[in-house]
């Protein structure tokens, strides 16, 4: 690692410089005030009364102040050093002073032209914050310069490195809450630097933002002797860089000596990388900021201390409507940043409080790199023919789905190999997913010591392994928010990991799709495999298909879940999901040996449908409607399905059976409840209004049932699937001990279509005999019927 002693400080700011920058920083925090408290009297052009303050006050001061120092002093950097920049503003609800720094360098008024730059804008940015109709009082999709929900804490660190990668150019500044910190994502992201190449990618710069609190309690990293957190550091790679006090004068000096010097650092260790003089691991420097909370609020309110404690963290006067001490105590606190020095009459900011603003795209609300849809570029997918696999005749020949996918990918990332746009992230899992075939193309990405024994491994690599869902989540999202492409492959059972870190990528692009100036960004696109059908090696504990059941339960403009059934399939729902735009696709598939159903262009038209019947796996001939609907959701379910139509031919050849195979779950839901569902003209026309449906589906039952209800069949739908009966065990035996085995499905087709009980009584107990044969053989033997094993679709 290299550790080259920290440049020299550089001078201290002149007179004119600090002034400057303290204009900046006042402004900032009169306008993050008034927004927390001003309905009427932005200026404080009179007296302030009771009604020219909120009814309700929401709201966030305690961090808003050193938020402010960072961006009045980011913008001295990046107009200075025609930085490139983008910053990533972790703290929760930090809202007020974001928007108030984006409306100062105009990219609010920008963006939003009815709040202007002067009184009657501010009179609007004041009374839109956290009121009806308005905006949240956290850094929000609605806020110019913004890729991280400011609500989500724990992911800023890893999507700031997100955003760097393949982004040489970038430096990103990631302020971390000390609250944040002290969560496990945010714990493990520190770790990121191992994975940052200082030749192709840009630059992270963590700001520690430690003021002592969280909502109540101290914060953990504050109260750590500073030896001991330089310590921490200096373990996770960082040369740390303290600013500390509570003197504007002091800290304004002591903040632009630190970036300073930490920006030097960093040109300094791309410099000697890009020219190859060194490629050891670079300590890449980090600033630990330590202001008090709610620094210059009021320090104390109703005889207790206030500022510089919890009490700062919301609203440090909650009653200025009705305590005639907290109104005085408002406008004085509001009136001790001098705002007639700091607004014309007019309320635009006066030269000083701009002068060291930047201009145009450099401005931190207006990074294009923030509104990640202006700089991205068609993925260049190839042919799919290429890749495709012959299927001369169904459920004969065998293919690993995921396999066939990895070649795909691999042309892709070879694809991009000059532009660097794609990445493929995943926790430890890409040769054992099957996706090896990117190696072809590029390396695993890594930074750290590498061995003899090591393979793939590359410091210029886009495949991206680490063994921290969190982390492979939060730097794809930061990827694609930059405006990049990508996939996420993981055990399906793990991705539950990730539940709430997904939820709010969803709640950004439902609001950023409502917002006609942020542009489409590529989707987020799952590969979930090592699926629960095919774990039985190991055990109840990697078996869980839920993500899928919480994924459809989110903003149905946003999510879209696939479960192709055989190779082909997968490639074109893949080749869909890739090209698409502001969705959240999930796509369930096979890693292990699976037959082939459909050819491509057959797996095209499949999937263009989302559902369709395969007539040539049914016996209706057209002539009457079918006795009984087999319908299937899945790879496992698709075979055990067909297996079961292939008994049924044997055995009740009279019986008219229809199959129905389901790729796209979505098209189970209404039309109304979602883009892609069905119209119940058309559900009817495939599933029937009035015969037996018996449906195979991969994960939990009874989502079949949640996304059917409303179907006028519904009471006559079966369904199958996952009921938690996990265990070390065979492939074929997982599905017996949740009933979604083809002898079962047989029974329920006896069982449920009228008559038929009576007429095939024999048939059900020789399927009910073949469960417990299937028992005997396996405690055996160890492995599955011979049967089973050895079976291919009879037709």
């Amino acid at each position: 690692m290299d550790d080259a002693p920290r440049p020299t400080a550089p001078r201290h700011l002149e007179p004119a410089e600090l002034q400057a920058l303290d204009a900046h920083w006042r402004a900032a925090n009169y306008l993050a005030v008034g927004q927390i408290y001003l309905l009427a009297n932005p200026l404080l052009a009179e007296p302030l009364r009771p009604e020219h303050v909120k009814p309700r006050l929401l709201g966030h001061w305690g961090t808003t102040p050193g938020l402010n120092l960072v961006y009045t002093h980011l913008n001295r950097v990046i107009r200075a050093r025609a930085l490139d920049a983008l910053c990533v503003w972790g703290p929760g609800h930090g809202g007020p002073a974001v928007l108030a720094n984006s409306w100062l360098d105009g990219t609010y008024s920008d963006t939003y032209p009815d709040v202007s730059r002067d009184r009657s804008g501010m009179a609007k940015l004041f009374r839109q914050f956290s009121f009806p109709g308005g905006v949240p009082s956290h850094v929000a999709p609605e806020t110019p310069g913004s890729i991280h929900e400011g609500g989500e804490l724990g992911y800023s660190l890893t999507h700031a490195y997100g955003a760097a990668f393949d982004n040489p150019g970038l430096v990103v500044t990631c302020v971390i809450g000390d609250g944040e910190a002290e969560t496990g994502p945010l714990a493990a992201s520190w770790h990121a630097n191992k994975f940052l190449d200082p030749v192709h990618d840009g630059a992270v710069l963590p700001v520690l933002h430690l003021n002592g609190y969280k909502i109540a309690n101290p914060a953990v990293l504050a109260r750590l002797p500073q030896d001991e957190l330089d310590a921490l550091l200096r373990g996770y790679g960082h040369n740390p860089i303290h600013v500390t006090g509570d003197d504007p004068a002091a800290v304004h000096d002591a903040m632009a000596a630190a970036l300073d010097q930490a920006l030097d650092r960093i040109a300094d260790i791309q410099r000697r990388a890009r020219s190859e003089e060194v490629r050891d691991r670079p300590r890449w420097p980090a600033i630990v900021l330590r202001t008090p909370k709610g620094w210059t609020g009021p320090h104390e309110v109703d005889g207790v201390p206030v500022e510089g404690t919890w009490r700062a963290h919301q609203v440090p006067l909650p009653e200025v409507r009705e305590n005639p001490d907290h109104l005085r105590q408002l406008e004085a606190w509001l009136r001790s940043y001098r705002p007639d020095e700091l607004f014309d009459a007019a309320g635009r900011p006066r030269p000083e409080v701009l002068a060291y603003i930047p201009e145009g795209a450099r401005r931190l609300g207006a990074s294009p790199h923030a509104n990640g849809g202006l700089l991205l570029r068609e993925l260049p997918v190839p042919p799919l023919d290429r890749y495709a696999v012959k299927v001369e005749r169904p459920g004969t020949a065998l293919h690993e789905p995921t396999r066939v996918l990895g070649g795909l990918l691999a042309a892709v990332m070879a694809a991009t190999a000059e532009r660097r746009d794609f990445r493929v992230v995943g926790p430890d899992e890409t040769a054992s997913n099957r996706l090896d075939a990117l190696y072809t193309a590029t390396g695993k990405a890594w930074q750290a010591e590498t061995l003899d024994t090591d393979e793939h491994l590359a410091r210029d690599g886009r495949v991206m392994e680490v063994l921290s869902e969190h982390l492979c989540q939060g730097w794809l999202e930061g990827y694609l928010l930059t405006g990049r492409h990508g996939l996420f492959a993981s055990y399906e059972a793990f991705a539950h990991v990730v539940d709430s870190m997904v939820n709010q990528h969803i709640k950004w692009l439902r609001t950023a799709r409502r917002l006609p100036w942020r542009r489409p960004i590529a989707s987020l696109n799952y590969l979930l495999t090592s699926h629960v059908w095919r774990q039985d090696h190991n055990g109840f504990s990697h078996q869980d298909p839920g993500f899928v059941d919480h994924i459809l339960d989110k903003s149905p403009e946003v999510v879209r879940v696939y479960l192709p059934p055989d190779a082909n399939t997968l490639l074109s729902v893949a080749d869909h999901a890739l090209r698409s735009r502001d969705y959240v696709n999930v796509i369930v598939a096979g890693k292990q040996p699976g037959f082939d159903w459909l050819t491509l262009d057959e797996a095209r038209a499949h999937c263009a449908r989302g559902v369709g019947s395969w007539a040539w796996a049914g016996t209706e001939d057209g002539s009457r409607e079918p006795d009984v609907v087999l319908a299937c959701a899945g790879d496992v379910p698709t075979l055990e399905t067909l297996a079961a139509a292939g008994l049924l031919r044997r055995h009740l050849p009279e019986l008219a059976v229809r199959v129905v195979n389901v790729v796209d779950m979505t098209r189970l839901l209404p039309r109304d409840a979602h883009p892609h569902g069905m119209p119940d003209f058309e559900y009817d026309a495939v599933f029937t209004r009035d015969r037996p449906v018996i449906f195979a589906y991969h994960g939990y039952p009874w989502l079949i049932h949640r996304l059917a209800y409303r179907r006028a069949g519904h009471q006559h739908l079966h369904v199958r699937g996952y009921k938690e009966e996990g265990t070390t065990t065979t492939p074929f035996d997982m599905v017996v001990r949740n009933d979604l085995d083809r002898y079962r499905l047989v029974m329920d087709v006896v069982d449920r279509v009228p008559g038929l009980a009576v007429r095939a009584v024999a048939l059900r107990q020789a399927m009910a005999d073949a469960r417990t044969r299937h028992h005997a053989w396996i405690r055996a033997h160890g492995t599955d019927l011979p049967e089973v094993a050895d079976w291919t679709w009879p037709g």
